[in-house]
């Protein structure tokens, strides 16, 4: 399943380098007009980005419903593919857009009012994309399995959370705190190659801790994929999959006063 992770970093990288190398190659070769790189910073830039933001989205959920529909074969019993992945994610390719406009859409929004504000204000924009997040965390598995449109799944993965967890959630399993931690082991690698004075050993070193945060990178997301394959199968059919405990992942999310 890791291989899931990995095709969508590489194509992540594909589209934010189809985005950037034009606008570098304009700007090098002297294409660009000072009044076209003005209307450029303002509306055409926003409009750019906004379509950036949907091209990543829609590539990382492309491979977050193949991954997660691996993910429930195997929690079934059984042992799945990549193409059987594959193949699921793109018979839901018309779903799989509409979330990626609307997941754009609110991240773009998030991100411009972010910039935009003072820090008490940036602080309630963090806690709305918190929400946003814990809200949407069961709408591809919803995608995947029930084919229901984007905005019924928000609704239903809404309603699903409230009826398992209650109402006030907030998530008690935080992947990023855990691989946040386990990244830093990167830190000695680096200071050991700058520490050298050696190139060889500086390229070698930091080469190694590259690596390891890719690696990091690539296991956490395939587990956040796994994980939220059984939240939906615990909340949707009171499912316990083999090599879970129930314990778990009913107090995974909790209501806020209970923390």
């Amino acid at each position: 399943m890791l291989a899931f992770s990995l095709f969508s970093g590489l194509c992540c990288f594909a589209v934010s380098a189809s985005f950037v190398l034009p606008w570098f190659a304009l700007e090098s070769g002297g294409q660009l007009s000072g009044q076209q790189a003005m209307l450029l910073g303002h509306w055409e830039f926003y409009v750019l980005l906004s379509l950036f933001y949907f091209c990543n989205y829609f590539v990382m959920m492309y491979f977050n419903a193949a991954l997660v529909a691996c993910a429930l074969i195997r929690l079934g019993g059984k042992d799945p593919t990549i193409g059987e992945g594959l193949r699921v994610a793109a018979a839901r390719v018309p779903q799989l857009l509409g979330w990626s406009l609307i997941a754009a859409t609110v991240g773009m929004l998030l991100r411009l009012f972010e910039e935009r504000s003072q820090l008490l204000a940036r602080i309630v924009v963090g806690l709305i994309g918190i929400a946003f997040s814990l809200a949407s965390s069961m709408v591809v598995p919803i995608l995947v399995v029930e084919k229901k449109d984007a905005l019924t799944a928000l609704r239903e993965s809404t309603a699903l959370l409230k009826q398992t967890w209650g109402e006030q959630l907030v998530s008690r399993v935080s992947f990023g705190l855990v691989f946040g931690l386990l990244s830093l082991a990167a830190i000695p690698l680096a200071l050991g190659g700058l520490a050298s004075g050696n190139m060889v050993t500086l390229f070698l070193l930091t080469g190694l801790a590259l690596v390891y945060l890719i690696f990091l990178a690539l296991v956490q997301c395939t587990l956040q994929g796994i994980f939220q394959a059984a939240l939906y199968a615990y909340a949707r059919h009171r499912m316990v999959p083999a090599g879970y405990d129930a314990t778990l992942l009913q107090k995974a999310i909790a209501p806020k006063l209970a923390l």
